[in-house]
């Protein structure tokens, strides 16, 4: 396999819901922690959490590591919201540009995302059910995704979308519909599959001439559930501890690697463990179980990547 592992700043509790102003683990030992444990790049996580510029290059240079992708999470279903939103994608498109000055071995996928609604985020897993999108607004969805993707590719890079509970596109079936309908390819997130009712094995079948991207989780199922049955959102899931390092959950990361393997999958592997802090944690104790976790992770893929 000619796979390359990243970590991601959200395994460290950074990303786009980190309160303003909490005590977070910096971008130096983040990078530092990833190339010590034997990983080839960061995910771009919050846009400025790793820099921009010549601070973002010489951050990356210093520590070894490539940029991955990062996240875009775009309104597509309603056009006024979108429109506003373009501006986001263009300002996060040239900061990719810019880590990318002098040729980087393998360039980073911009990942795009829907945004859901508050339905959704307050309900994943049963979004279908609770908060479907009617014909007018899925073709939207489409033409918008299909808008970001050619603003994208005009720029340089090629673009992946990310299915993702508590957004428009979250059940197998919405994935396979939204795939009908755009020309881009997939990121596929073992952990949000499960949460949207998909198993990841059957998908990496169904959906691998589509995958451009991964990103791999281990699911604590019974914690999981817990959780959505006690009427628990997107933000309680992360709170939670659902995503445990490999071989503490219940995804089996064997039989998900194989199926990888099986595909000739040349592109990242962005390793995964959602957290979302409380504001009484304990960055101490917490940077070092991260720390050890993302060793665990990176350890556990060995045999493939």
């Amino acid at each position: 396999m000619k796979a390359s592992v990243a970590g991601a700043p959200v395994s460290f509790g950074v990303f786009e819901l980190t309160p303003e102003g909490a005590d977070v683990v910096g971008p130096d030992e983040l990078v530092d922690v990833l190339a010590d444990s034997g990983y080839a790049g960061v995910d771009l996580g919050p846009v400025d959490y790793l820099g921009r510029g010549d601070e973002l290059r010489a951050r990356l240079a210093r520590s070894g590591l490539e940029l991955a992708g990062g996240w875009i999470q775009l309104p597509f279903s309603d056009d006024e919201a979108f429109e506003a939103a373009l501006p986001q994608l263009d300002a996060t498109l040239r900061l990719f540009a810019e880590a990318c000055e002098g040729g980087p071995a393998r360039l980073p996928l911009p990942t795009l995302a829907d945004d859901g609604s508050d339905a959704r985020r307050a309900g994943p897993g049963r979004g279908a059910a609770t908060d479907p999108l009617d014909e007018r607004r899925w073709s939207t969805l489409a033409t918008n995704v299909e808008r970001a993707v050619g603003v994208t590719r005009a720029a340089g890079f090629e673009p992946t979308f990310h299915h993702h509970a508590g957004t428009f596109v979250e059940s197998p079936d919405e994935i396979d519909r939204f795939l009908d309908a755009v020309d881009v390819g997939l990121t596929l997130d073992t952990g949000h599959l499960v949460i949207g009712g998909g198993d990841p094995v059957h998908a990496i079948e169904r959906w691998g001439d589509r995958i451009n991207h991964l990103h791999l989780k281990d699911v604590d199922v019974a914690e999981l559930r817990r959780v959505l049955r006690a009427g628990g959102g997107m933000r309680e899931v992360w709170s939670s501890g659902a995503f445990v390092a490999f071989g503490q959950g219940d995804v089996d990361l064997h039989a998900v690697m194989t199926a990888v393997d099986r595909l000739d999958y040349d592109g990242w592997i962005v390793v995964e463990q959602d957290v979302l802090n409380g504001p009484d944690a304990d960055l101490s104790e917490f940077r070092a179980a991260r720390g050890a976790d993302q060793l665990v992770n990176r350890d556990a893929l060995r045999a493939w990547a």
